[in-house]
């Protein structure tokens, strides 16, 4: 990749002034004695804010105080809590400049994707508001007996809500799991990164101008070794996003707690190219699926099984598109991919294609770091010829680099696209909609996407997202994604008759009547 297609690094937008950073590091619930942390900007490696920390103590104060505030949150009817987050997503939209610029400058991700983040949250804030009065209303159940069991089913919130969020998506993430938790009326308590904190605190300050009332959503400040067993400890139930590792010691402990818990793990998300595929249209899909976020997105694509029939032509395709990309900084829309948001990512991502190289692999685009640009930048990389033997052959990347495999049967495709632990997204490219439904259902994924990337199987906010295997528990978006913040309470009115034999009516000669009304039942096509 050359210079022709990069842009260097420039200054802070004038948003980000210290005033608007203090206001929003005012939100953290820390002691006036906290300790501070400094983040910096990713695209250059300067400062960019001081946070004070929260301690245990912090976050216990924390929920004590979402506690109080959550019974009166509780009791407010649907309606309101769906007006204030309706405001919120109107400010969102206009307001939505501010943002952009924290994203890029927290994460370091290109404009473009960063207001992939502004539209995901106004969707996922539009559906859960116009839906909360829907799934949190009282429903009927079929009885025991019908007519005489009268059977309802109530969804009372949890109570207050951890939530963990990662850097990587510092909007979607900082905002997109509090959203369905306040509307069915539970207080959220959340942790998001260090490093991508001024982003969900934004959100905060915007939510609370939207008339949030206090101490119903609130932000605490640290790291999981410091603070995570406070907010284990206090939560009623929490929802994490994160590597695979820390996900399984959270249901660990929620398991000796007996809370629910939900969560996005990792993943190693193929791509499957079938030999009638659109070749133009899936290369450039491609390029999406696994250099957008400079590829720290839970769902983007790390392995590619193309048709051979098609091979040579898509990778020739793929490879123009990646080499032309615009690798840079820039607080608009002007370049096509930024760099990666911490030094351990770039050290991942060096780290695995040097390991591929050295045993092998051949890099057919990118393959090195951009320091003439920026500490953390990576030319988005393809590599064919990886093995086994390799680290980035099973191992999650989390960064722009993708692995090319060829392939000659689909079910060839399909069983190496399930050869992993993981099973969170994947994506198939064909000109045959009915063909590409039917291999999508057979891969182990929470989502498939057919002729996209990850895009419309995350925006379809009315489905539930999520992923098996080592990829987690539980799911996002759709009717799960509030009512797992939800406890489910039955209801059951047994008029006049019950299940005892009535006055002067032998027990025999009861269960010889309840055994012809079963059977009857069952002859009628009732359920």
């Amino acid at each position: 990749m050359s210079l022709d297609h990069a842009t260097r690094t420039v200054a802070l937008p004038p948003s980000l002034s210290p005033a608007r950073i203090k206001r929003l590091t005012a939100r953290i619930a820390a002691g006036p004695d906290a300790t501070e942390v400094t983040t910096t900007v990713p695209y250059t490696g300067n400062p960019l804010a001081t946070l004070p920390t929260s301690t245990p103590d912090d976050v216990e104060a924390a929920f004590a105080r979402a506690r109080t505030a959550q019974s009166l949150w509780a009791a407010m009817p649907v309606a309101r809590r769906k007006a204030i987050l309706l405001r919120f997503h109107d400010l969102l939209l206009q307001r939505q400049d501010e943002v952009l610029d924290l994203v890029q400058a927290e994460n370091g991700k290109t404009r473009r994707d960063a207001f992939l983040e502004v539209t995901d949250i106004a969707i996922a804030t539009r559906y859960y508001a116009r839906s909360a009065a829907r799934l949190l209303a009282p429903k009927r159940r079929r009885g025991a007996i019908p007519i005489l069991t009268h059977t309802t089913e109530l969804h009372h919130p949890k109570g207050v809500v951890a939530v963990i969020s990662p850097w990587n998506y510092p909007l979607s993430m900082g905002a997109g799991d509090a959203i369905p938790a306040l509307l069915a009326g539970n207080a959220v308590v959340q942790k998001p990164d260090t490093q991508t904190a001024l982003t969900a605190l934004w959100a905060l300050d915007l939510m609370h101008e939207a008339g949030l009332p206090s101490g119903v959503w609130q932000m605490v400040i640290g790291r999981g070794s410091s603070i995570g067993t406070a907010l284990m400890d206090n939560a009623d139930y929490l929802m994490f996003t994160g590597s695979t590792a820390s996900g399984r010691r959270i249901a660990r402990d929620a398991g000796e707690r007996l809370i629910g818990a939900s969560l996005e793990l990792g993943g190693k998300n193929p791509m499957i190219v079938l030999d009638d595929a659109d070749i133009d249209r899936a290369a450039d899909g491609a390029v999406s699926a696994c250099f957008s976020s400079t590829g720290q997105l839970c769902v983007s694509i790390e392995r590619m099984y193309v048709a051979e029939a098609i091979r040579d032509e898509f990778v020739a395709a793929f490879v123009a598109r990646t080499k032309a990309m615009n690798i840079g900084t820039a607080y608009d829309y002007s370049t096509d991919v930024g760099c990666l948001t911490n030094r351990s990512q770039l050290d991942t991502v060096t780290a695995h294609v040097e390991d591929a190289v050295a045993k092998g692999a051949t890099v057919l685009a990118g393959g090195r770091a951009r320091p003439d640009l920026g500490p953390l930048f990576y030319e988005p990389t393809i590599l064919t010829g990886v093995t086994p033997e390799m680290t980035l052959y099973d191992h999650e990347t989390f960064g722009p680099v993708v692995s090319i495999y060829p392939f000659t049967e689909i079910d060839e495709a399909v069983e190496r696209a399930n050869a992993s632990a993981y099973g969170l997204n994947a994506s198939v490219w064909t000109r045959d909609g009915a063909k590409g439904r039917a291999v999508a259902a057979r891969v182990h994924a929470g989502t498939v996407n057919v002729n996209d990337a990850y895009a419309a199987a995350w925006g379809s906010v009315d489905s539930p997202m999520g992923g098996m295997g080592d990829s987690g528990l539980g799911r996002r978006h759709g009717a799960d994604g509030m009512l797992k913040y939800t406890e489910p309470q039955t209801i059951a009115h047994q008029r006049l008759l019950g299940f005892d034999p009535p006055a002067g009516l032998s027990q025999s000669a009861w269960a010889s009547t309840l055994t012809t009304l079963l059977g009857g039942m069952k002859n009628v096509g009732a359920r």
